[in-house]
């Protein structure tokens, strides 16, 4: 149990230190990520380029720390809204049951019968390629996950003691959820976001790789790697810098809620 606190506690700093990384990123970034010099294309690492130069003769390392902000913050979006979606139409279905769950369950039933990447690359095709579509479409896909999970967590609170007591004296339905059943699947909830978050930042990478994410010249990881794929035969430190930024705060989001769920786990603390 103490590694795992320790594993846990490291995890959150590494994350907090991206986070900070990247909300400080012209103070920390060498260079202007933007500043191109075919002088300077494909330079090797130095004091001045940490990572090297791209194919435009570019800061890699520049690049990088600037790509943390949009990754995170369109990643952050996807989770806070397919969480509040989700979060919301889970607990009516979960709580009142009935009718209401049945169709709530089925539409959850038909959305996730369906490829969901496949789903946000068509619903982007309708609407138009753009970053602001690519998080909208990945929104009105992903809440049914989060819903049917969330549901179930419902399910195991729905015949608590605490909450048939809090009927019978006639507690409204706002109180009960907000006091009794909102506070027990806290725990569930903040796993969930954290693995939800790694899935949406490689979500957004790999839309971006395909060119129908964020753009360039942008500075984003997945744009970077779809801008270096043509080069890397012969340059591939361009692909790989990228590559382990992605594996690395994708791995910590992981991680954290991996360790989240053993550290909640009434069955760790025996």
């Amino acid at each position: 149990m103490k590694q795992k606190s320790i594993g846990l506690k490291f995890v959150i700093f590494f994350i907090i230190s991206v986070v900070m990384m990247g909300i400080f990123a012209p103070w920390i970034a060498p260079n202007d990520p933007y500043e191109s010099s075919l002088f300077q294309r494909f330079a090797s690492m130095s004091l001045e380029y940490p990572f090297g130069t791209d194919h435009l003769g570019r800061c890699i390392f520049s690049r990088i720390i600037f790509g943390i902000r949009p990754t995170l913050t369109y990643a952050f979006m996807i989770m806070i809204g397919t969480m509040s979606i989700g979060l919301t139409l889970g607990l009516i279905a979960g709580y009142f049951g009935g009718k209401i769950d049945e169709i709530i369950m089925r539409l959850v039933d038909i959305i996730l019968s369906f490829p969901s990447q496949i789903v946000v690359l068509a619903v982007v095709a309708t609407i138009g390629i753009d970053i602001q579509n690519v998080v909208i479409a990945t929104i009105l896909v992903k809440w049914a996950w989060y819903c049917r999970m969330i549901r179930g967590s419902v399910l195991k609170f729905r015949e608590s003691p605490f909450v048939i007591y809090s009927k019978t004296i006639g507690m409204p339905t706002w109180f009960i959820l907000k006091n009794h059943i909102l506070p027990n699947i806290t725990a569930d909830l903040t796993v969930l976001a954290s693995l939800d978050m790694g899935w949406a930042i490689l979500n957004i990478s790999t839309l971006s790789f395909l060119g129908i994410g964020i753009q360039p010249p942008v500075s984003e990881w997945g744009a970077m790697l779809s801008e270096a794929k043509n080069v890397f035969r012969n340059h591939p430190v361009q692909a790989i810098y990228p590559g382990i930024a992605l594996m690395s705060v994708i791995g910590g989001f992981h991680y954290l809620g991996d360790a989240l769920r053993d550290y909640w786990d009434p069955k760790e603390a025996i």
